[in-house]
């Protein structure tokens, strides 16, 4: 983004003097070590330095179809400086990309999403996870080199996170040995899926299987939707691209319907299930196993998109604030910046504090992940409902934490942060996309109750629950109520384990009284689903919060860095109380008589981390490329700025429209 001049704004430069601590020591902890940092930075520049990435105009003024089609020409050349990098680099394909994801360079150049990013996230990991060692010799270098494009059609017209829903058949013939897949209703269309309107050639079809007479359950096959050579589609495939949406409408989202479409047997992934020649289906050792990409995608949206939205939602508002200047703090003086009053301070730090808590809680939800993919390996499935359980949950809060806190920077940019040029409203319409796809985010809390009522149950039966890393504070947190309450963050963090323990308590007796009562089991589920879902929300806090305070005992910060970080600490557990005040009193050690000292470590935590909020956002080292933000921008050049992005509008290219002449001319006529 050009602008005349590049000295940075005066207000910006001195708010960088009073930083207490090394921004580079935290940037260093965000990305994982130093190297990870200059891997980062140099991947980086190797991308945004490519020319062909710049626009001559804003996506905004392009029309939807002007609009993909850039985005797939962009696609094409990103994809292709993907191999470049992975040969000059010699780093694995897939560390590039959790650099790029994580970093949101492949957003920052395409303007949106990029239409390919299911086939590297969705459908070369299922050819991976779901293949044969014969399935992936024949599909996944294909897939590795761009050789095919893929996506992965779960979601229909009719269904969505309930997977057991789906109606998509594949009835097994074995008189030729081919599946024959069919859509037989208008809501078994396949709806959603990322780059199926046209950008795709393949996709990996999860279809009710039916063989010898037998409905075997949900099942994934690799499907040829297009030609290689002309794009046509294939015989019985009925394909198209769903329409404009609130945003990411690059990504090309897609209906697909399918009639008597043949595959022959070896395009069902059996990795796990299998059907032979004749017919005889061998069972999975375990159908969860069909999941494992789903599970993944939810992993990667915490680790990248959540943390990612959270700090370029901060440094853009935080930068912002400490160079608006508004009304008078105090008669007859200069007007202040607005980062100096307590209620934009309120909207803005605890946003910093959340991207912190959620890089933290990401890191032990990838670790987890990896630990539990090795194990799957061994067939070791012990850890895997822990892992499904922490995912649908920290998928589902911090995806509607990041919705709720771009809002809250936007809003705290006053008119200009609802311009499209200070990226707000593409960081919104991506983050709250995130609130619904990869499982909406009430069935998720829904899913992951189920795991903590299981855990309950087992716990009230006499075993421990010492195995599972986050469900063990169950066997001991109504002993924390004893303890006396202080602000410090051990015990403001036993009592979010009071909150959760106490909830799933209440759940757990309350559905057996309505069973007891002779209620249906599944009608005694709905009718607490509320406090369910709540019991869900309050164990994944606990989690976060128990998560970043293990985070700052067993790193070796300098003094400066952790004093911050402790500050940030204290600052989220404060809100997060305040905002549930009610459960804190009715379920932890908090009493009424406490509550003014919450208050008041929340204003004192808002007063010591001013004089490092715009060090704080200097350390997420968000290149101005992909903030793309006038109002963000390193410099602060932001009146500048906003002024060359108003001269892009194509309304501005002549003084004098012509609707003048058209319309308003003989109007005003008219009326004489």
């Amino acid at each position: 983004m050009m602008v005349e001049r590049q000295t940075v704004n005066d207000d910006l430069r001195k708010e960088r003097t009073t930083c207490t601590f090394n921004t580079e020591e935290l940037t260093n902890f965000i990305d994982g070590g130093a190297k990870n940092t200059d891997k980062r930075r140099t991947i980086a520049k190797f991308f945004l330095s490519d020319p062909r990435f710049k626009d001559d105009v804003p996506v905004t003024y392009l029309s939807h179809q002007e609009h993909y089609e850039q985005a797939i020409r962009k696609s094409c050349i990103f994809y292709k400086k993907i191999k470049e990098w992975e040969e000059i680099s010699n780093t694995h394909i897939f560390e590039i990309y959790d650099v790029l994801w994580t970093s949101g360079l492949d957003t920052a150049i395409i303007k949106q999403n990029v239409p390919f990013n299911v086939h590297s996230f969705m459908f070369l990991p299922s050819l991976i996870g779901q293949g044969t060692p014969e399935q992936q010799e024949e599909w996944v270098e294909r897939a590795f080199n761009n050789s095919i494009l893929g996506t992965y059609a779960q979601t229909e017209l009719g269904h969505g996170t309930f997977i057991r829903g789906l109606e998509t058949t594949c009835t097994y013939d074995p008189e030729n040995e081919e599946f024959i897949l069919n859509s037989p209703t208008l809501t078994s269309y396949k709806w959603w899926p990322g780059g199926l309107g046209h950008s795709c050639n393949y996709a990996i079809v999860l279809a009710q299987l039916y063989t010898q007479g037998i409905h075997r359950g949900i099942h994934p096959f690799i499907v040829q939707l297009r030609d290689s050579e002309t794009w046509m589609p294939m015989p019985g495939i009925k394909i198209g691209e769903i329409g404009s949406k609130m945003g990411m409408n690059s990504v090309n989202n897609g209906y697909l319907a399918f009639n008597n479409v043949r595959l022959p047997r070896m395009q069902m992934l059996m990795k796990n299930a299998k059907v032979h020649k004749d017919g005889t289906y061998e069972k999975s050792p375990n159908e969860k196993l069909t999941y494992g990409t789903m599970i993944l995608v939810r992993v990667l949206i915490v680790k990248s998109l959540v943390t990612s939205f959270l700090m370029q939602s901060a440094t853009i508002a935080v930068r912002y604030s400490a160079i608006r200047r508004q009304s008078e703090l105090k008669s007859g003086e200069r007007e202040p910046q607005i980062l100096d009053y307590q209620t934009q301070q309120y909207k803005l730090f605890p946003v910093i504090a959340s991207s912190l808590v959620y890089v933290c809680a990401a890191k032990w939800l990838w670790d987890k992940y990896s630990a539990v993919t090795a194990q799957l390996k061994k067939v070791d499935l012990d850890q895997l409902p822990e892992l499904h359980a922490m995912a649908c949950c920290l998928k589902a809060v911090g995806t509607t934490d990041a919705s709720i806190s771009v809002t809250s920077c936007r809003l705290a940019c006053g008119g200009h942060g609802y311009m499209n040029c200070s990226n707000f409203p593409n960081i919104y319409s991506l983050t709250t996309a995130t609130e619904t796809y990869e499982g909406e985010n009430t069935v998720l809390l829904l899913q992951t109750a189920r795991f903590l009522i299981k855990s309950y149950e087992t716990i009230q039966k006499g075993n421990n629950v010492s195995t599972l890393e986050m469900m063990s504070y169950l066997e001991k947190y109504n002993s924390l109520k004893q303890s006396p309450w202080t602000t410090t963050l051990d015990c403001m963090t036993n009592a979010f384990f009071q909150v959760a323990g106490s909830k799933i308590d209440d759940c757990y007796f309350t559905i057996k009284r309505l069973i007891d009562s002779g209620m249906a089991q599944e009608d005694a589920w709905n009718q607490t689903s509320i406090k369910l879902t709540q019991a869900s929300e309050a164990h994944c806090r606990a989690f976060v919060i128990s998560t970043y305070v293990k985070t700052l005992k067993t790193n070796q910060f300098s003094p400066e860095l952790m004093d911050v970080l402790t500050q940030l600490g204290e600052l989220i557990c404060a809100q997060w109380i305040l905002c549930r005040l009610g459960d804190f009193l009715q379920h932890s050690n908090l009493k009424p008589i406490n509550v003014h000292s919450i208050q008041c470590l929340l204003e004192d935590c808002l007063e010591r981390i001013r004089p490092n909020a715009v060090g704080l956002v200097d350390s997420f080292d968000i290149p101005d490329e992909i903030l793309d933000s006038a109002l963000g921008a390193y410099d602060g050049n932001v009146y500048e700025r906003l002024l060359a992005e108003a001269n892009k509008s194509p309304l501005n290219k002549e003084p004098v429209n012509r609707s003048f002449e058209l319309y308003i001319k003989p109007f005003l006529k008219s009326n004489m």
